[in-house]
């Protein structure tokens, strides 16, 4: 490449950068004026952006942008002398010149010229003055009459300030170029890698400064022993006054007393030197690790370009007035989360756009103005980027949507009539589920909602569909600030630290050995109303299992959507804020693990992936190698608890059953059926098997006559315990091998503790 081919490609370069940013603010003005098309600041700056566009494309040559920018501004002009009234068709013609700007200084897209030909005769007969649309007499509100609210004194003093218009483009192009932010900083382009290796960086540096905190330890308790030594000299010297020393020997004394104040007034100085260099390290580093963490944080307007233009041509492409308000355009977000965020806000409001805002006339018949209002708020809440996207439309047809529920066999007739609102919302975010019988081009495909929610779970983040007939619906999306720094839990897992994001994690709790359960075969603890299922964390990340003597167990509740399980981890170590360090691409996918940080003291930490561990436990489960975790108690040196199984489908009497023996000191696990009762007695050892006759799966009778087939458990004692007090039932019972048979009619808690003291003795052996 030549050094004119070289600088033309600069200029154009730079064109392109202008075009983006003057594209912008055409884009908002002309929206503006669609609403007040004699707004003289909007009218002024879209005038500007216009002239500075065509200064631009003159100097680089590109003809095309100068012809579709003079008739742009031209229109802008007559309208600023009052020659023209912006009408709605005005307002398109001008938007389709910003496109057509766009895509003229944009490298690959070619624009032929028969449309620049096309486009220009569209202004001249829109400005033609024998075709000129006068103001009406009496003008009547733009396409959406929205009355200006009336303004206090106090409203008046406190309105921002007009916006500067944007400057015009000289023959200085490079120079002027320099795109700056609303504080007046200056703008530079780099890339996502490089900044991603300074958060790098800068968290190793952080971690480094932290270094020096046990080498200034040492050189304090060093200070201490000199301290102690000048001292123990100085009794030495006291005690030596009574004899009688050569001149050399006083001389050597002397010598050593002020060699070692010499060693101690230097340690003294050398100590708070580095102390203080430290201190000015820790926090240099410290200021180093924000700013490069906030140089990944970009506003939150950044992933609303466009997104104004697009619900306004969508809306009049449909024949409805619609508008968009955003609240909390300077929030800060992490510039990956943004990128993410793009697709599925454009999902939710096309959505508001087609399903929820009515007809002009249906929206006037319902007491509404005829305009739609979309509102988008951002914010920040606890570490988290809340987003709330709202209209002010129909709302959902919830009786529609059980219909099309019910035609679509995903639920039968009787079920569907008992489903709650929020039961009905959740099928809106079934892959290929729509309201729409026909296909059109906005939406009837089944690919919004869903998309939408799985888009959002990449994020780690989750998505609230609310509604309020007659009155609007409500998307509430949370998700991380970003996906740089994570917020986690960490713990202690066969002697190594591993960290649990705080979004996942339900609640972390101290789990006493009487609480655990045993159901259909696996452990269990009660959490919320819910028997939780209980993992060891040692196995799922092939660590060997810890040789501690807690009498808890440290478990950390994780949930994933519907998915919650319990994971005994060994010791809680403590929440840290951590850089998100990826691993190497050489080793793929590890299991379990979704990347790795540095702690404080510059110690390796891994980060669990939550919803690669819950699949882990479902295949654990699936192929039944879930280990039981071992449960201590405070007895451990005492002599072991005697263990009973109780097996009864009825939840209420498993649960009184439990908690009677428990309370008599003896270890309980339960089942819920014959079945898993069986599964039960083969996996473990137990002293004595309590069982109700009739249940599902297998019952009472079957369980005992296997039981008693058995090598290993032929010589178990078993009590029946049955709702049936007949003499018959009570001779089955007895003939299938119980030792014990007790009615539940005249159940009570010491005849129940008496046959098992009859049976097995007390609680210890």
């Amino acid at each position: 490449m030549t050094p004119d081919q070289m600088r033309d490609a600069s200029l154009l370069e730079l064109f392109g950068l202008e075009a983006d940013a003057q594209t912008q603010v055409l884009s908002a003005g002309l929206l503006a004026l669609e609403r007040n098309p004699t707004q003289a600041d909007q009218l002024e700056a879209c005038m500007r952006a216009a002239h500075s566009l065509k200064g631009a494309a003159r100097i680089v040559g590109v003809d095309a942008g100068v012809s579709v920018a003079h008739v742009m501004e031209d229109c802008l002009v007559s309208a600023q002398e009052s020659r023209l009234y912006l009408l709605p068709e005005h307002i398109d013609a001008l938007l389709q010149g910003t496109d057509l700007l766009m895509r003229i200084a944009t490298p690959g897209n070619t624009v032929g010229p028969a449309d620049i030909e096309s486009y220009v005769a569209l202004m001249e007969r829109l400005l033609d003055p024998s075709q000129k649309v006068a103001p009406p007499a009496a003008p009547t509100p733009p396409p959406t009459p929205v009355p200006e609210p009336e303004l206090s004194m106090e409203a008046l003093l406190t309105l921002p300030p007009e916006p500067e218009p944007a400057p015009t483009v000289s023959a200085e192009l490079p120079r002027q170029n320099k795109r700056m932010t609303e504080g007046g900083e200056r703008v530079l382009r780099v890339t996502a890698e490089r900044l991603n290796s300074l958060l790098d960086l800068s968290s190793k540096s952080l971690v480094e400064t932290q270094r020096l905190k046990p080498y200034l330890a040492s050189l304090q308790r060093l200070k201490r022993i000199q301290s102690n030594s000048a001292r123990a000299l100085e009794n030495l010297d006291g005690h030596l006054k009574t004899v009688e020393l050569s001149l050399e020997a006083r001389e050597a004394l002397a010598d050593t007393r002020r060699l070692l104040s010499e060693a101690q007034a230097l340690l003294a100085e050398k100590t708070a030197e580095i102390d203080e260099f430290g201190w000015q390290a820790g926090q240099r580093a410290q200021v180093l690790y924000d700013t490069a963490l906030a140089c990944r944080m970009r506003p939150f307007a950044d992933v609303l370009a466009g997104q104004v233009r697009m619900v306004r041509d969508l809306g009049r492409s449909l024949g409805k007035q619609v508008r968009l308000e955003i609240e909390g355009e300077k929030t800060q977000v992490d510039r990956d989360v943004l990128e993410k965020l793009e697709a599925p806000l454009t999902h939710l409001l096309r959505n508001a756009v087609d399903h929820g805002i009515e007809m002009p006339e249906q929206r006037l018949l319902a007491g509404k103005p005829a305009e739609g209002l979309i509102r988008l708020r951002a914010s920040h809440q606890a570490g988290l980027l809340v987003l709330e996207l709202s209209d002010d439309g129909n709302g959902v047809d919830l009786e529609r949507l059980r219909g099309t529920i019910v035609d679509r066999h995903l639920s039968p007739v009787e079920t569907a009539l008992r489903l709650s609102e929020e039961e009905l919302l959740t099928f809106l975010f079934l892959p290929g589920f729509s309201l729409r019988d026909k296909v059109t081009e906005v939406s009837g495909r089944g690919v919004g909602l869903d998309a939408v929610q799985h888009m959002v779970r990449q994020l780690r983040g989750a998505v609230v569909l609310e509604q309020t007939a007659g009155q609007g619906s409500r998307f509430h999306l949370e998700v991380p600030l970003t996906l740089s720094v994570v917020r986690s839990l960490v713990v202690e897992v066969g002697e190594e630290a591993y960290a649990f994001p705080l979004a996942h994690i339900e609640r972390m709790c101290d789990l006493e050995p009487e609480d655990i359960v045993q159901l259909e075969g696996r452990q269990h603890f009660w959490h919320e109303g819910r028997h939780v299922g209980l993992v060891a964390a040692s196995q799922l990340l092939q660590r060997p299992p810890g040789q501690g003597n807690q009498e808890t167990l440290k478990v950390v509740v994780i949930r994933e959507r519907d998915a919650v399980y319990g994971i005994a981890v060994e010791r809680f170590i403590g929440e840290r804020t951590l850089v998100v360090l990826p691993l190497d691409d050489r080793l793929g996918k590890v299991q379990d693990i979704s990347a790795g940080a540095l702690l404080d003291d510059g110690s390796v930490v891994l980060i669990v992936d939550v919803e690669d561990m819950l699949r882990s436990v479902d295949k654990l489960l699936n192929t039944g190698r879930l280990e039981r975790i071992a449960r201590r108690t405070q007895q451990t040196l005492e002599a072991p608890r005697k263990r009973i199984l109780v097996v009864d489908d009825s939840l209420t009497v498993r649960e009184l059953q439990r908690k009677l023996l428990l309370n008599r000191g003896y270890e309980v696990a339960v089942a819920v059926d014959g079945m898993d009762g069986w599964n039960a007695l083969r996996s473990e050892d137990f002293d004595l098997l309590i069982t109700d006759i009739d249940m599902p799966r297998m019952d009472g009778i079957e369980l005992v006559t296997l039981l008693r087939r058995d090598t290993r458990l032929q010589s178990l004692p078993v009590m029946v315990v049955s709702y049936k007090d007949r003499e018959e039932d009570r001779r089955r019972g007895l003939d299938a091998g119980a030792d014990y048979y007790l009615a539940k009619a005249s159940f009570h808690d010491d005849a129940l503790l008496d046959a098992v003291v009859e049976l097995i003795g007390g609680a210890r052996a």
